[in-house]
């Protein structure tokens, strides 16, 4: 076994201070080798840098302690490399919903008027596939439902008419549980009842009036485009009972594209 390192050596070693080494004595995360029972000085084992180089990285990623100890204790490298990307996943995720914050927050200091249409939309047929789902699963849902419902057309042979479209529940963000679908217009429908939840089929969707914005960009500014929806909606009086319609002109809503959101109204409200 390698000598007893001082704490002041074990200090320059590390770049740990005796501050931050006294705080991973305290939480089990890093306890001396020995204490001089005459002066109390902490002395550690030359083989504990590794460790205590570890979870100073750890610590600049705002890994928390008791992760920190399960990576510490994990046998064998593998087992610490997959405890570590396991963390580092979590923070890109992260990092994403703070770009997305960031951007979001800039759209509010230079807000572009949103022109808003007042427009009857037709019936229209189309494969559909709806569900229940809680709201944190809405992009995993999005990008399997939509691969989900081309490989049907593809089974069928059947030709879209229209681009891709969404439908979504007041329940859905207002109890973060609720129902959608994603539907894609086809020429003509080809079974005259709804499928159970979470399988595809034909359905006619109903003419409805709708106030209706163009939103350009990605899902991270969509924001002002609903904002400025839903105030137009309370000053004809609020809206109809319905789901939200959006659809997807050009690219989808986790890539920078060209969506077209429709707000049902009722008849009365139709200026």
């Amino acid at each position: 076994m390698a000598a007893f390192m001082t704490i002041g050596d074990f200090s320059r070693a590390t770049r740990l201070s005796a501050k931050a080494l006294r705080f991973y004595h305290q939480v089990g995360l890093l306890e001396p080798a020995a204490v001089d029972p005459v002066n109390s000085y902490r002395l550690y084992d030359a083989e504990q840098i590794r460790d205590a180089r570890v979870v100073q990285h750890l610590r600049s990623l705002d890994m928390p302690v008791d992760e920190i100890k399960r990576v510490l204790q994990a046998q064998g490298q593998a087992a610490r490399r997959d405890a570590i990307t396991v963390h580092l996943r979590r923070m890109e995720e992260r990092l994403a919903a703070t770009r997305s914050a960031v951007t979001s927050l800039r759209e509010l200091l230079v807000e572009t008027p949103i022109p808003i249409e007042i427009r009857r939309a037709p019936a229209i047929e189309v494969l559909i596939l709806r569900d229940t789902i809680e709201l944190p699963a809405l992009g995993g849902w999005f990008e399997d439902t939509r691969r989900a419902l081309w490989e049907e057309l593809e089974r069928t042979g059947i030709e879209p008419t229209g681009p891709l479209g969404g439908l979504w529940s007041t329940e859905l963000f207002l109890h973060e549980r609720g129902g959608c679908a994603l539907f894609l217009p086809v020429a003509e429908t080809h079974a005259p009842a709804p499928a159970p939840a979470g399988q595809a089929a034909f359905e006619t969707l109903p003419a409805s009036w709708m106030a209706v914005a163009v939103h350009r960009g990605s899902d991270d500014t969509v924001g002002q485009a609903y904002a400025e929806l839903g105030s137009h909606v309370a000053d004809l009086g609020g809206g109809a009972a319905g789901p939200i319609r959006e659809t997807y002109l050009h690219g989808a809503p986790t890539h920078p594209g060209v969506t077209e959101i429709g707000w049902p109204i009722s008849e009365k409200a139709v200026p």
